[in-house]
């Protein structure tokens, strides 16, 4: 792994905080559930994922107090002084599989960086997934990696190649109007690719186009902490990304044909 990568303070944050977050996930118990629903039904919400972006944000603040925070499940940290850096935290990406005790779920931070013009650019990522016993991380212009957590094995990720078997990775909403229109987006795009997964977390979707085992990944309607970090590790491994412009929108990493990404009433 090249030394710049693994010095860069923000990066060292980032995965500092996704171990944080994974631990609080690793210490999975039903009966300490507390399972709410948030804003549908199926949307869940547990005691773990209020736990797990305590953890989070507590790693943060100790080592970078005046950096602000923003997250899924409380509201947004403004410190007095702004660095300029802030984050964007999911606890856990994958509540639903978390909850019926599928493997696919992480926690993911990403960090931005404020411009002079205004702009926010994406430099640091980390998503790890406690199950999976797996860590994926990233920083800005300093390559995307994936470390096996039982074996410390790290490979750098370079992206899907282009073949004439391609696998799309999706997710669909919790809202029945945006799942039809998913769907049907969705029909349209099945001709250039030979099948499709739906994993059930996006952060994980994104981190799978990175190394290649997905080729592309496309879901309407994410939020900014869905994607933060999961988008900044798929374009440091070479993936076309899109993030979304507006909220709800396309986010898209890969071997996607964006001419086929349509939004509701087009």
């Amino acid at each position: 792994m090249d030394k710049s990568i693994s010095h860069d303070p923000l990066v060292l944050v980032a995965r500092r905080a996704a171990a944080a977050g994974a631990e609080v996930l690793s210490r999975r118990d039903e009966s300490q559930f507390n399972l709410n629903d948030k804003s549908a039904a199926g949307d869940w919400v547990t005691d773990f994922d209020r736990a797990s972006e305590e953890a989070i944000r507590a790693t943060i603040v100790t080592s970078r107090p005046n950096d602000e925070l923003t997250g899924e499940e409380f509201p947004s940290a403004k410190p007095s002084h702004p660095s300029g850096v802030r984050w964007s935290i999911d606890p856990l990406d994958g509540t639903t599989n978390f909850v019926r005790n599928i493997a696919y779920y992480c926690s993911s931070v990403g960090a931005c960086q404020l411009e002079e013009d205004g702009t926010e650019t994406w430099v640091a990522a980390a998503i790890v997934a406690p199950a999976l016993q797996v860590e994926y991380f990233a920083g800005k212009s300093l390559g995307a990696w994936k470390h096996d957590l039982r074996t410390g094995k790290l490979i750098q990720l370079t992206g899907p190649v282009e073949s004439a078997t391609k696998i799309l990775g999706t997710g669909f909403g919790y809202d029945a109007e945006r799942r039809q229109f998913q769907a049907r987006v969705l029909e349209g795009m099945l001709e250039d690719y030979v099948n499709v997964r739906r994993i059930g977390s996006a952060a994980l979707d994104l981190c799978l186009v990175a190394e290649g085992a997905l080729d592309a990944y496309a879901e309407y309607g994410t939020q900014e902490y869905d994607w933060a970090a999961g988008a900044l590790i798929a374009e440091e491994a070479g993936c076309q990304v899109g993030r979304p412009a507006s909220n709800p929108g396309w986010q898209y990493a890969g071997l996607v044909d964006t001419a086929k990404l349509s939004v509701p009433g087009s």
